[in-house]
């Protein structure tokens, strides 16, 4: 069959497609048939050998998948099960969803949730459920729509697609904020209500600004997030989960002892049971409505392509692998 594998190469490896057969695959007691897989940040660099991700050569990559069950030594899986499979290494300890048939032990296996297709799981994959942690810990510290307007970051990413999208339909009056503004009537489509460029950032920042947001999603990390922290309203909650800006950023400590402001940090690597629930939650009170919008479909065979339009910044949302394209 044909995999996308990332070879010791290099620094930290390069990936290509491949064939290889069942017999090399990563063990597990449940076999499953891929049907999509999506194109993360994470994937593109382990591909690239940007970064050291793969911890184990050869390995398939692809941090996350849905199928359908082809075999199971477990019984909470049967033949025909539609199925999602996401962390616990996957993708860098653990073969991933870039082949035609993967085997993975059933306590990673998540039952696909009612009011979710397979598509759309993929779609959503790490990304949407990134978001649907970066909101549920955000309403759990006080955020709620009356509290005032919430800023995306990063908007026309992935992770900030999708979190524009739920935040909109739960009734958040939603500011995107990107360097694209060709993409504005993207993000409009998805709810946003008004759209700011980073220009709108000063040069010069004072250690606390004027308290325009409640909420902010940050998908960017650096300079902008101590920016972002400045202008929180009071109890204004910040939920961090990217750095394509850099790891670090200015900051003190007046946000957080004069306004009470809450950095939150979003690990997707959560137990089972926390990402059984937002999967539940990402199949009704937190789908998005504009994942066909959001999610463009592409071939196994442009994964090269999508992984150096990635790294480069020209994507906009999501690209999903689905393996019945030719």
């Amino acid at each position: 069959m044909k995999a996308y594998r990332v070879f010791d190469v290099g620094k930290f490896g390069a990936g290509r497609i491949a064939e290889m057969s069942r017999d090399e695959l990563d063990a597990g007691n449940v076999a499953v048939k891929i049907a999509y897989a999506s194109v993360n940040y994470k994937d593109a660099l382990t591909a690239r050998g940007k970064a050291k991700i793969a911890m184990k050569f050869p390995l398939v990559a692809g941090i996350d998948l849905a199928g359908v069950v082809e075999a199971s030594g477990d019984a909470r899986f049967k033949p025909g099960d539609e199925v999602i499979v996401h962390s616990f290494g996957l993708g860098a300890e653990h073969d991933g969803g870039y082949a035609e048939l993967g085997r993975f032990p059933a306590d990673w296996i998540h039952p696909l949730p009612e009011g979710l297709s397979l598509f759309e799981s993929s779609a959503l994959g790490v990304a949407g459920h990134t978001a649907a942690l970066a909101i549920d810990l955000m309403e759990m510290n006080g955020l709620a729509p009356a509290k005032g307007k919430v800023l995306v970051n990063g908007a026309t990413g992935g992770v900030a697609s999708i979190a524009i999208d739920i935040l909109a339909h739960r009734g958040y009056h939603v500011v995107a904020m990107s360097g694209k503004p060709q993409q504005a009537q993207y993000l409009k489509g998805l709810g946003a209500k008004e759209i700011i460029g980073r220009a709108q950032i000063p040069e010069r920042q004072r250690p606390l600004e004027d308290a325009q947001w409640a909420g902010a999603v940050d998908a960017v990390g650096g300079a902008q997030l101590g920016w972002l922290l400045r202008r929180m309203q009071r109890d204004g909650v910040v939920a961090a989960f990217g750095n394509a800006s850099g790891a670090d950023f200015q900051g003190n400590v007046l946000p957080f002892i004069l306004r009470g402001v809450r950095l939150l940090g979003v690990n997707v690597n959560n137990p089972f049971e926390t990402m059984s629930r937002l999967w539940g939650r990402l199949a009704t009170d937190l789908k998005p409505r504009h994942l066909e919008r959001i999610a463009r479909r592409i071939r196994f065979e442009d994964l090269d392509q999508a992984f150096d339009e990635l790294l480069a910044a020209r994507v906009t949302g999501r690209q999903v692998v689905d393996f019945s394209l030719r």
